[in-house]
């Protein structure tokens, strides 16, 4: 590959230090300044996958266009050790010696550390982590927090409420995802990816990416299968979810681990789980309850933070739902350990919702058991509104009566009178 580059240009790069005026080695994420008299070189970082390798160091060579003669055309070429290594009369001992060690320390460095810090999982606290080190999670209280008052009789309220309110976890939740696999690994392989496509993202469109996921590989979803498939396969299977992008790259790079150190399967400690990219503490203990039926903490997602603040059962609130497990198992007998990311997921649902919650169905309000319940205003009666015309010209109208007038009747004629009155209508006789 060459590179274009006018005469004028060429001249000001070749220390390497006005390297904005090149465009192409801009690209180039580690460059080595050396003096001018010696040749540029610079050492690339390349990725494959999720691993990360450092090239040999490259320099640019320069040579005049036979086409044009203003035109110096620039190919990338590969030092050796003794390129490297070749000692430089202009430039002394002590700094020779301290760019080289440079070089070979970065070159370590990033050898050493594979690909650069992955994001923790999405809504699993925002701490960072890099691959192969598993930060240890707190598992207890220094000062274990007070049981509140009256919560096993609101826990028992929640449980029957729940009995007879279905809610899509019960059937669309992560731990049905084993329902449709048949061999254990692959059940809890499963298990896990659902629990990494659920972040941000509603139970209904988790259940319908992962049927899609496995449909597409071929009717089960092993890793065996998710290995072999394109990315690009995966993001149209869960290009839906929320963060799918992302989810895409984490389920698999952690495809890889689980081949590579987990002997193809789940991890059954917290700490090894949470190590996975796209994983946090809520889906590892979660994963742990429906893979393993290991029961060591409590699952605690959005649902749970906010409906357990709501019931005022941390003092003072708590900020993250991190701070609300820790809360929780200080108090929270182990056998309801499991079941109560279940039960309140549900709840919060459709009952306790975030925005509006529906008080009025819920048990707990009638039961003055929740501090936190609203009251639903009654609506008022709006009176008819009256609408004063506006004053303008007065206009009188009047209705004129009819008066019926009552003639005399005609007295009888005389008998003069009718005899002289048909005298004169006889004709004249000649």
């Amino acid at each position: 590959m060459a590179y274009v580059m006018s005469r004028s240009e060429s001249r000001a790069g070749t220390g390497m230090r006005q390297s904005s005026s090149l465009a192409a080695i801009e690209s180039f994420p580690t460059l080595r300044a050396l003096p001018a008299s010696r040749e540029p070189y610079f050492t690339m970082k390349r990725r494959s996958g999720s691993s990360t390798r450092v090239t040999q160091p490259t320099r640019l060579i320069g040579q005049q266009s036979s086409a044009d003669q203003s035109v110096t055309l620039f190919k990338l070429e590969d030092l050796d050790d003794e390129h490297l290594d070749a000692p430089d009369p202009s430039v002394s001992e002590r700094h020779s010696k301290r760019i080289k060690a440079e070089a070979r320390s970065k070159a370590e460095v990033l050898l050493s550390t594979g690909n650069d810090d992955d994001d923790e999982a999405l809504g699993g606290g925002g701490r960072s982590k890099k691959r192969g080190k598993a930060k240890e999670i707190k598992r207890a209280l220094d000062t274990p927090h007070p049981a509140p008052a009256h919560w096993r009789e609101t826990y028992d309220a929640i449980r029957e409420m729940r009995a007879r309110l279905p809610a899509p976890v019960d059937t669309m939740g992560c731990d049905t995802a084993k329902w449709k696999e048949t061999d254990p690994r692959n059940k809890r392989f499963a298990t896990l990816i659902s629990l990494m496509l659920s972040s941000q993202t509603k139970d209904e469109v988790t259940d319908a990416a992962v049927d899609k996921l496995r449909a597409a590989l071929g009717g089960t979803l092993s890793l065996d299968a998710l290995l072999a498939a394109e990315e690009h396969v995966i993001a149209d299977c869960i290009s839906k979810v929320g963060f799918w992008r992302r989810k895409t790259q984490y389920i698999k790079q952690a495809a890889q681990r689980l081949r590579d150190e987990f002997d193809s399967d789940v991890p059954k400690t917290v700490d090894e789980l949470c190590s996975l990219p796209g994983v946090g503490p809520k889906m590892a203990f979660l994963c742990l309850h429906a893979a393993w039926d290991i029961n060591v903490g409590i699952g605690v997602d959005v649902h749970v933070h906010r409906i357990t603040n709501r019931l005022k059962w941390h003092k003072p609130p708590t900020k993250n739902p991190e701070e609300t497990r820790l809360n929780l198992q200080s108090w929270l007998p182990t056998e309801f350990h499991k079941e109560i990311n279940h039960l309140l997921v549900g709840l919060g649902q459709v009952v306790c919702l975030p925005v509006g919650p529906k008080c009025n169905m819920c048990t707990l309000s009638t039961q003055n058991l929740c501090p936190g319940a609203q009251t639903v205003a009654k609506s008022k009666v709006r009176k008819p509104t009256v609408v004063k015309p506006e004053p303008g010209p007065k206009i009188e109208i009047a209705i004129e009566e009819t008066v019926a007038l009552a003639l005399p009747k005609a007295e009888p004629a005389s008998p003069c009178l009718s005899a002289l009155s048909s005298l004169t209508s006889e004709p004249e006789s000649g």
